[in-house]
C-alpha cells in the first residue's frame, strides 16, 4: 500500500468517526434535560439461581463492562522495563526505520542458541539491530503464582514451562517444528497465558487512561504527548487460528482455566456447538490403547467440524464467549470459517489490530486448503475500511502508519516442517524484534526388518518444474519397470501426497492398456472406499492409489499389499512405516515379499529427513 493511499483512507476514516462523534454529542446534549426515571425494558430481574446456571448465563448486564477495577489485584505494571511496554508502547524502539528496510527486504543476521528444554534454535534479527533482551517472562504477580501451583510435581513440565514463557516474553516469533502431541497440551496451557497476560496489560492501561482523562482538567494539556495512546483500530488483539472445533474446545477450555474467579457466559452453548453431541460415542477415545495411532486420536478425536469462528470477550467479572468480534478481545477461528466471513462482508477489519498471532497444528492446517491460510495472513493487520467507533486520538502512531504487522508476535506450531510452512515462517513474519525457529533432529523411521527399500532419485534442476519432472521420471521409468516385475505388476499401492499429482497419475493410468487399478481419495465415499478396499485384497484390481489425504482423516489398514511405491516421500513420517507394515497384516508374508521404491529429489529434502533420519539424509541426497 503507497504512502497516498494509506493517508486517504485514514483521512476518510477520521471523518466517519468524527460524524459520529458529533452525532453522539448531540445526542447527549437533547438527553441532558432531566427527566423523570424510567424502567429498562430489559433490566435484569433479581432471583434466586443456583451457582451452576450463573456460570452457564453469565452475571453481568451488558452495561456492566471492564470500566473499572482490573487494576486493582496486582501492582504497577507499566514500568519500562516491561517487554509489553517496550514493544507496543507508542514508540517502540526495536521499530525503526532501518530494521523495517531489512526485514522488507529479507535482511536478516541469523545465529544459533540454546532455548533450554525448548532444545536448539535459529535466532534471525534484522540486519543492523540488536537482540531484544528481556528480562523474565513478563508475567503479572497473580498470573505467575498461578503457572507456579499448576506446575506443582513436576520438575521437567515446570521447566519447558518456564523456557516457553521466557522465549516468548520477549515478544519474538516462535515457530516450533516438531510440536510432539505428548506436549501439545503444556503449550497451550503457557500460550494461554501469555495471551490472558497481554489482554490484562491491554485493558489496565486503558483503563488507568480513561481514569486520568475523566479527572483531568477539560483544557488541561499532558506533558507527555503519548501518555493516551494506547489503542489500535479495534479491540480484538489476539488470534487463534486452529483446524477443528475440538482444538478451539480445548484452547478455550485452557484459558478458562487461568480464570477461574470469573463467570462464563455462554458457556453452555459453547460446550454443544464445540464438542460432540450427548450420548455420541467418539470411537477413536473409546477403542482400546493401541487401535488408532496416538498422533491420529491426539488430531481426530471430538468435533472435527473445520468451518467455525467464535470471539471472546474478557472483563471485570466476566468472560463472554461468542461475542461479537468488534468488542472481542480473542478470536478463535479456523481459516475456513474466517474466509467466509471475508468474502461474506468484504471487510477484515477485525483484524487488523492482531497483536498475536497463534496457528496450532499447523501440519494438520496444511491437509485442509492451504489457500484459507494465505487469505488470513493477506488480510493481518491491514489498515480497517471503516472508523468502528474508534477513538484516533488514542490510535498507537505505528498502527496510523501502517507498521503493524512489524511489531505482531506470530507463534507457529507444527509436527513437521513443509516448504509451505517454512515459506510462511520467512515470508510473512515480519517481526522487527526477530524471530526464533526451533531446530529439529529426527531418527529413522522404524521399519519391519528384511524389507527392501529403493529409493529412486531423479534430477531436476529447479522447483518450477519440479512436479513435471517426477511425473516424467514415473511415466517413463519407474512405471514401466513395475509392470516387467511378475511380482511387482500386481498388490501394488502407489501411495500420492499431493492431490494434484494423484488426479495426474489417475488420468494417466487410465488411458493405459491391461493396467487395472482402484484409487482411495478424499474424494471417496464409504461405499465406494469398501469397494475399492475389497477388490484390492481379493486381487480384480492390480494395483491401488491412495492419497495422503485420504490416509491421514481416515487411517485405514489396508489388506493385500506386497508392493509399495511412494510417488513422493509423505509429509507424515510415520505413515511411511505404517505402509510397510500393512503387508504383514495377512498371514504368511515374508519380509523378502515386500518392496518398497521411493521416488524423490533434492527438493524433498525436509519429508526424507523424517524419514531416514537427519544423520542419513545428507548421504542419501548426494548418493
Amino acid at each position: 500500500m503507497t504512502t497516498t493511499s494509506t493517508t486517504t483512507r485514514l483521512l476518510t476514516l477520521l471523518n466517519v468517526s468524527a460524524l459520529k462523534t458529533r452525532k453522539r454529542k448531540r445526542e447527549d446534549e437533547e438527553e441532558s434535560a432531566p427527566l423523570p426515571p424510567t424502567k429498562k425494558l430489559n433490566a435484569k430481574r433479581v432471583v434466586q439461581i443456583e451457582a451452576a446456571e450463573v456460570e452457564e448465563d453469565g452475571g453481568e448486564e451488558e452495561g456492566d463492562d471492564d470500566d473499572e477495577g482490573l487494576m486493582d489485584e496486582d501492582k504497577e505494571i507499566q514500568e519500562t522495563e516491561d517487554p509489553y511496554n517496550a514493544h507496543f508502547s507508542a514508540e517502540p524502539k526495536c521499530l525503526s526505520t532501518s530494521a523495517k528496510e531489512a526485514v522488507d527486504k529479507r535482511r536478516w543476521t541469523t545465529s544459533k542458541r540454546s532455548v533450554g528444554k525448548l532444545g536448539e534454535a535459529v535466532l534471525s534479527i534484522p540486519e543492523g539491530s540488536e537482540d531484544v533482551k528481556c528480562n523474565g517472562d513478563g508475567l503479572l504477580d497473580k498470573l505467575r503464582s498461578q503457572m507456579s501451583t499448576q506446575s506443582d510435581g513436576n520438575k521437567g513440565e515446570a521447566a519447558l514451562q518456564k523456557d516457553l514463557l521466557s522465549c516468548i516474553g520477549s515478544y519474538q516469533d516462535l515457530y516450533v517444528t516438531k510440536h510432539d502431541v505428548k506436549t501439545r497440551s503444556l503449550y497451550r496451557d503457557v500460550l494461554s497465558l501469555h495471551m490472558l497476560n497481554h489482554i490484562m496489560k491491554i485493558r489496565r492501561r486503558v483503563l488507568k487512561n480513561n481514569e486520568k482523562l475523566s479527572n483531568a482538567p477539560k483544557d488541561a494539556e499532558p506533558s507527555d504527548s503519548n501518555a493516551y495512546l494506547d489503542q489500535g483500530f479495534v479491540r480484538p488483539s489476539v488470534l487463534v487460528l486452529l483446524p477443528f472445533r475440538s482444538s478451539a474446545f480445548h484452547w478455550v477450555t485452557a484459558f478458562l482455566q487461568h480464570t477461574p474467579e470469573h463467570q462464563v457466559e455462554n458457556k453452555a452453548r459453547f460446550r454443544n456447538e464445540f464438542s460432540l453431541p450427548p450420548g455420541a460415542d467418539d470411537k477413536l477415545l473409546s477403542a482400546p490403547q493401541g487401535t488408532y495411532p496416538d498422533d491420529h486420536v491426539a488430531n481426530m478425536a471430538g468435533n472435527i467440524d473445520d468451518f467455525f469462528r467464535i470471539g471472546l470477550k474478557f472483563t471485570r467479572k466476566s468472560i463472554k464467549l461468542f461475542a461479537d468480534f468488534y468488542s472481542s478481545d480473542i478470536i478463535f477461528a479456523s481459516p475456513l470459517g474466517l474466509r467466509e466471513l471475508i468474502e461474506k462482508e468484504k471487510s477484515a477489519d477485525y483484524l487488523s489490530s492482531i497483536e498475536i498471532l497463534i496457528v496450532d497444528q499447523l501440519d494438520v492446517l496444511t491437509m485442509q486448503n492451504w489457500n484459507h491460510i494465505q487469505l488470513v495472513f493477506k488480510h493481518l493487520n491491514a489498515m480497517p475500511k471503516q472508523s468502528h467507533d474508534t477513538d484516533f486520538s488514542r490510535i498507537k502512531p505505528w498502527y496510523l502508519d501502517g507498521n503493524a504487522a512489524y511489531l505482531r508476535q506470530s507463534i507457529l506450531l507444527s509436527a513437521y516442517e513443509t516448504p509451505d510452512t517454512r515459506a510462511l515462517y520467512n515470508k510473512n513474519l515480519l517481526n522487527v524484534a526477530g524471530k526464533l525457529r526451533l531446530e529439529a533432529a529426527w531418527p529413522a523411521v522404524q521399519v519391519p526388518a528384511g524389507v527392501r527399500q529403493n529409493f529412486v532419485k531423479f534430477e531436476c534442476g529447479s522447483p518450477q518444474v519440479e512436479i513435471d519432472k517426477r511425473f516424467e521420471y514415473f511415466a517413463k521409468q519407474l512405471f514401466p519397470s513395475l509392470l516387467k516385475s511378475a511380482v511387482q505388476s500386481s498388490n501394488t499401492v502407489i501411495f500420492i501426497p499431493s492431490y494434484f499429482d494423484y488426479t495426474r497419475v489417475r488420468s494417466w493410468l487410465k488411458k493405459q492398456d491391461n493396467v487395472t487399478f482402484t484409487v482411495l481419495s478424499e474424494d471417496s465415499d464409504n461405499r465406494a472406499i469398501s469397494r475399492s478396499r475389497q477388490a484390492f485384497f481379493a486381487g480384480t484390481k492390480a494395483m491401488l492409489l491412495v492419497t495422503e489425504r485420504f490416509h491421514f482423516f481416515r487411517r485405514y489398514k489396508i489388506r493385500g499389499i506386497r508392493n509399495v511405491v511412494f510417488y513422493a516421500p509423505p509429509d507424515h513420517s510415520q505413515f511411511y512405516g505404517e505402509f510397510l507394515s500393512y503387508p504383514f497384516l495377512d498371514e504368511g508374508v515374508l519380509p523378502e515379499d515386500v518392496t518398497c521404491k521411493v521416488l524423490f529429489s533434492k527438493y524433498d529434502y525436509m519429508r526424507l529427513e523424517r524419514i531416514v533420519g537427519s544423520a542419513e539424509v545428507a548421504n542419501l541426497m548426494n548418493a
